[in-house]
């Protein structure tokens, strides 16, 4: 009897010990539990705060895009009636025609005197200013378009000027020398020099008068405007400049090879020849 009293309270003691162990393992595993779930909110709260922190950024992103948005539609305003009536507003509208005409102009003397040139360099660059000036009308006309002005040009007696030297030094240099695409250069500088100035002064006072955006495209030709006074004068100074100083030896050479005087004898000199060398006759 006392064995199996012994026995029951053994099986009983096991039981409990059994019973205490699972229960710690179901704390445990609640535990366990508890802190994955308490991980868990604690990411969902800063994907919370992220979301909240990306949308308030993505807000503020907007709000800078549409304020700048605002202020290019400002930008874009036509000048009001009151304002184009003043006197800085029509010089500048006068000043647009004036090299409306003139870009007009330089296109038709830019085909002359790249068939006039030399090198074919030279004729190159003179071909691709002639596309890159039917793009700056076009710009031009956008401007015109923006300040609610017609795009018509205005005789320029400056540019008529510049074209017409051009024009004289192909007349006056030899055709296939190098001479002449040293002044053809000069003359092409002086229709540039011409241009920047007119761009750089339209440019600034666009900006004066508050329109920017007429401005901006001004100040675009007057970049590509610069930067083509600078290829031209690579090109010059790179060879054509040298090689047209070889056009004047050439023609001393010639000159000294060419001048013989058929009536003068080595030995007679120019008595048998009806000259009186070294006196001068009146009768």
């Amino acid at each position: 009897m006392d064995t199996n009293k012994d026995k029951a309270g053994n099986t009983a003691t096991d039981k409990t010990t059994k019973t205490g162990t699972t229960a710690s393992t179901v704390s445990g595993k609640s535990l366990a539990n508890s802190s994955a779930e308490s991980a868990s909110d604690n990411d969902n709260n800063n994907m919370k705060k992220e979301s909240s922190s990306t949308a308030k950024k993505t807000g503020s992103d907007q709000s800078s895009d549409s304020d700048k948005e605002s202020s290019t539609a400002s930008h874009s305003e036509k000048p009001s009636e009151t304002e184009k009536d003043g006197p800085l507003f029509k010089f500048f509208t006068d000043s647009l025609k004036d090299i409306y005409f003139a870009e007009k102009h330089i296109l038709e003397a830019l085909p002359k005197m790249q068939k006039a040139a030399t090198t074919s360099e030279l004729q190159e660059a003179f071909e691709d200013h002639y596309l890159q000036t039917q793009k700056q009308v076009s710009r031009l006309e956008k401007v015109f378009k923006l300040i609610g002005e017609e795009a018509e040009g205005k005789k320029c007696e400056a540019i008529i000027g510049i074209v017409k030297e051009g024009e004289t030094c192909i007349k006056d240099t030899e055709e296939g020398s190098m001479t002449r695409d040293a002044g053809l250069i000069i003359a092409a500088q002086k229709v540039e020099h011409y241009e920047i100035a007119s761009y750089g002064g339209l440019a600034a006072l666009a900006e004066t008068l508050g329109l920017y955006d007429a401005s901006d495209l001004l100040h675009t030709t007057l970049e590509e405007e610069e930067q083509t006074d600078l290829d031209l004068t690579d090109i010059a100074e790179s060879f054509i400049n040298f090689a047209a100083k070889q056009d004047d030896e050439d023609d001393d050479d010639y000159d000294d090879e060419d001048y013989e005087d058929e009536d003068y004898d080595e030995e007679d000199g120019y008595e048998n020849h009806g000259y009186n060398r070294g006196r001068t006759s009146y009768r």
